[in-house]
């Protein structure tokens, strides 16, 4: 723009200086019609900047990991002169780098145009446009704005797979023990009267001859073990001679791997909480539902400043009704082993994943090792980088 200015400063000085040496009314003219483009691009574009207004939507404001997303950007103004096509530069996010949108219709009012950005990470975030230029047709004037609407939030919801059932005894999956403890003759609470499909060992013979009619044994469901799952919320361990881009997908894999466990809990019907610590710290159970999970894992971030082995610290002081332990972690060291050790010897089942690129790394054999001969169950999990 400003050696366009430039030339055009030093075309008007000579044709001017040119009509009034020369006395020729042609470069004079052409000096005139220099100045008046000139001052019509100047208006134009001091017009359209009061009224330009830009608005985005997107198609999805909850999408999983994966997914397209599309979002409609309408630009309008409503200059008397005609003006260059706006040029949009669309916000940055973890899913989208930053991008410049050039509408292509010179000198229309209104525009819409579609913008589509994947989906690639997990995470809460605002796409839309950070800014948008404003310039003449003859490339003379731009002015940059803000939009004053951020937008949409869209967030990104992790995607659970399929993951092994904890186990909180040798050989028990938590509902081998409510069966065994609901189908004891010795211990009931209450009777109630027969109903189709009641099995005929509740049936409690003496009463039913009392009562002269056929009752049977109701008893108190005992509370099953809960399950804990630690996730290591501090920025993750990237390996050297990875690329800083992957530590994305290192955090993706910390989010899902958690809520796989944690779905697999839920679908056994089995008690589990997941305490969540930094910027939103809440506790979850089971009972609050898996939507509620994906949505406040979505929102989590990675930057806890506490270590990972502080929060195990402060988790063992309440082992009692814990019957397994899962912890996700990208890094592991002496000290963590040390202290997953010791959580197993106070009676639950520990299982660890382990989210790295390099699962065959002989400096993480050793600590493997030392966890598998304390009797924890050691899970490796690769991202999808």
């Amino acid at each position: 723009m400003k050696s366009t200015l430039i030339t055009l400063g030093v075309s008007f000085g000579f044709l001017l200086l040119s009509a009034v040496s020369m006395g020729n009314r042609m470069y004079l003219l052409l000096s005139l019609i220099i100045a008046i483009a000139w001052a019509l691009a100047y208006v134009s574009v001091r017009m359209a900047e009061r009224s330009v207004k830009v608005s985005h939507g997107l198609n999805h404001t909850r999408v999983n990991r994966g997914e397209g997303v599309a979002m409609e950007v309408s630009v309008s103004h409503k200059s008397l002169l005609p003006i260059a096509p706006v040029s949009l530069k669309m916000r940055a996010t973890s899913n989208t780098p930053s991008a410049t949108i050039y509408l292509t219709e010179l000198g229309r009012r209104t525009q819409k145009v579609t913008y589509h950005l994947q989906a690639e990470h997990v995470g809460a975030m605002f796409p839309g446009v950070e800014s948008f230029t404003v310039s003449d047709v003859f490339g003379l004037f731009q002015k940059e704005h803000t939009p004053e609407s951020v937008g949409n939030e869209l967030l990104v919801l992790p995607v659970p797979f399929d993951v092994a059932p904890l186990t909180f005894a040798a050989g028990d999956m938590g509902v081998e023990t409510m069966k065994r403890a609901m189908e004891d003759p010795s211990s009931p609470s209450d009777f109630r009267g027969y109903q189709p499909g009641d099995p005929l060992k509740r049936i409690h013979w003496k009463m039913s001859a009392r009562k002269r009619e056929i009752m049977i044994r109701q008893f108190e469901e005992p509370a099953l073990p809960d399950a804990l799952v630690l996730m290591d919320t501090s920025p993750p361990y990237l390996p050297a001679g990875i690329a800083p881009e992957q530590i994305g997908f290192l955090q993706d894999a910390i989010l899902e791997t958690a809520a796989s466990v944690v779905n697999v809990q839920i679908s056994h019907e089995n008690p589990v909480r997941l305490p969540l610590v930094g910027d939103r710290p809440m506790e979850y159970h089971g009972t609050m539902g898996l939507p509620i999970l994906l949505e406040e894992l979505a929102r989590c971030t990675f930057n806890e400043t506490d270590k990972f082995e502080r929060v195990i610290l402060m988790q063992m002081n309440d082992l009692r009704k814990t019957g397994a332990v899962v912890i996700v972690t990208t890094r592991l060291t002496s000290v963590l082993v040390d202290l997953i050790g010791r959580m197993k010897r106070m009676g639950p089942n520990v299982r660890l994943y382990l989210v790295t690129f390099r699962p065959n790394d002989s400096a993480l054999q050793g600590l493997v090792g030392r966890l598998q001969q304390q009797g924890v169950e050691v899970n490796f999990v690769t991202p999808q980088g």
